[in-house]
């Protein structure tokens, strides 16, 4: 976790867990690099942010990466029951104030958070931060690995779908995505919002023209202050 300072007279503070949870990619480790900064930086922001590398990445072993074989959300989402365990060691978390953001497949992990588990999170910072909606739309030499043939486990690729959810949705969220992507298009955040409307599902949109995959560190990086200050307003932060 990182450091923090407190923002209420209880001292007790809101989590915020910001995880990649997927394949490949590792964010507890002792080197430190922009993604490290970012987390930090919330952590100023009045949060305690909580890092937890679930089943799916690496490092662990065959057993440990192959366990979202079939499902790629639901291994990972349970394994954020992190929180718990750093609850009971650090009792100024405040699990009655937990929100989740991220980028990627770290975005699409927020959303089906919010979906499923409202008892646990309760705001979505980007909670499809370019995040796959419709594993159907993403590159099938990658999501076959986890997958299968499409028209082999159809099952499975429902399952994954975020559009089939959007009714369960009654927590804040905003989802966040640059135009130019070329990664994962924006027709994936595009398509979850009108399925949330459709559905009667109130949610923010914040839509970044020009920008990637990974928009930190240009010009438009000052909009995901959107990111922070809906944070603070959905979990009961002043803003700094």
């Amino acid at each position: 976790m990182f450091k923090w300072e407190p923002c209420r007279s209880d001292g007790r503070l809101p989590v915020l867990l910001d995880p990649y949870g997927g394949a490949g990619s590792r964010r507890v480790t002792a080197a430190h690099d922009w993604r490290t900064l970012v987390s930090q930086w919330f952590a100023e922001q009045g949060f305690a942010v909580l890092v937890a590398d679930g089943r799916d990445t690496p490092g662990r072993g065959p057993d440990w990466e192959r366990a979202v074989h079939g499902d790629l959300f639901g291994p990972v989402l349970d394994d954020q029951a992190a929180l718990r365990e750093a609850a009971r060691a650090h009792p100024v978390l405040d699990t009655g104030r937990v929100g989740i953001r991220r980028w990627s497949f770290g975005g699409s992990l927020a959303a089906p958070a919010v979906l499923r588990r409202p008892d646990v999170f309760h705001a979505a910072g980007a909670g499809a931060g370019a995040g796959v909606t419709d594993q159907r739309r993403y590159p099938g030499h990658w999501r076959e690995r986890f997958l299968g043939h499409r028209d082999r486990h159809p099952e499975r690729y429902d399952a994954c779908s975020l559009l089939r959810e959007v009714p369960r949705l009654t927590r804040p969220l905003l989802l966040v995505h640059g135009l130019a992507d070329p990664k994962v298009l924006p027709a994936h955040t595009l398509r979850l919002s009108e399925a949330l409307l459709a559905a009667g599902r109130p949610h923010d949109v914040l839509l970044l023209p020009g920008e990637g995959h990974q928009p930190v560190g240009s010009a438009r990086t000052e909009n995901l202050l959107h990111q922070v200050r809906s944070l603070q307003r959905h979990l009961g932060v002043a803003p700094r």
